[in-house]
């Protein structure tokens, strides 16, 4: 199909405005290390829907231009793996917060098997680098085989590798996420007598987080269903799987994770933060 303008336009001006937000937040919470990484998803969606804007049709766009489509599939596919890598953080902070900061006790007791959490990040961004790389790679040679009038089945199969592999990945990450939310409702649960209600709040940024980690989720199996149809099967050939799919859930979750900011839980000042006073 070729690309319409709409989905363009409102894409840009939905993830100029989640660039903002994010921006605000990083000033507020201090919270670096997750706002920089939405901060760069939002960029890279930017630039990728600039050029799906490009290759929509005449007289904006070229919807013949190969460069277009590479450019455009290679952001949108890049930009959650960043959003990916705020959410393994997140979890990270929150097991670090809720065990009490330099407290290696208690992180292990309340991580999933144990886990380190340079181990948690090493293992899933290391798992969405691997994944993001050979996805790129089956993309641009599927352009380049409909550019040649050749058989993209190859190239396909090879995005088809990558997408499998990072939806394995991110099951076996809401596995340990949620392997963490049982370890901590203990400690949730008595905030909310002890410390008049804080865990009620402390339940809500990590519903959040679940549902931010749920949409990625989703869009990544999309991704996958679509490929396994094949070049011109039928989600990737009606845009409205794409709106959906793909451009709908990363948009909520980043939203989601802009309101329910954990740079205010453990951020500067924040209710988790070492000698918080909230």
């Amino acid at each position: 199909y070729t690309p319409t303008l709409a989905l363009a336009v409102l894409a840009l001006v939905l993830f100029a405005l989640l660039l903002l937000f994010h921006t605000f937040r990083l000033y507020t919470t201090r919270l670096y290390a997750f706002s920089i990484l939405l901060i760069f998803t939002t960029l890279c969606e930017i630039v990728g829907y600039v050029f799906r804007l490009r290759s929509s049709p005449p007289p904006v766009g070229n919807p013949y231009g190969v460069i277009n489509f590479v450019v455009q599939y290679f952001f949108i596919v890049t930009a959650p793996v960043f959003l990916s890598a705020a959410i393994y953080t997140t979890l990270t902070s929150f097991i670090a917060a809720l065990s009490g900061h330099n407290n290696t006790t208690g992180a292990k007791r309340l991580s999933p098997f144990g886990l380190s959490k340079k181990t948690i990040l090493g293992i899933f961004i290391t798992a969405d680098v691997i994944a993001t790389i050979v996805q790129v790679a089956g993309a641009a040679l599927i352009g380049v085989s409909q550019s040649n009038r050749k058989s993209p089945v190859t190239a396909n199969n090879i995005l088809l590798a990558g997408l499998a592999f990072q939806v394995f990945a991110f099951l076996v990450f809401l596995i340990l996420l949620f392997i963490f939310i049982r370890n901590a409702g203990k400690i949730m649960l008595s905030t909310d007598t002890a410390e008049g209600g804080r865990g009620t709040v402390m339940r809500m940024y990590t519903l959040a987080l679940v549902a931010s980690s749920l949409l990625v989720y989703v869009r990544t199996c999309f991704r996958l269903a679509e490929t396994s149809q094949g070049v011109g099967g039928y989600a990737s050939s009606h845009e409205a799987f794409f709106g959906a799919l793909e451009f709908a859930p990363i948009v909520v979750a980043i939203g989601l994770l802009g309101w329910w900011h954990p740079g205010r839980l453990v951020g500067r000042n924040g209710l988790l933060s070492a000698g918080s006073v909230y």
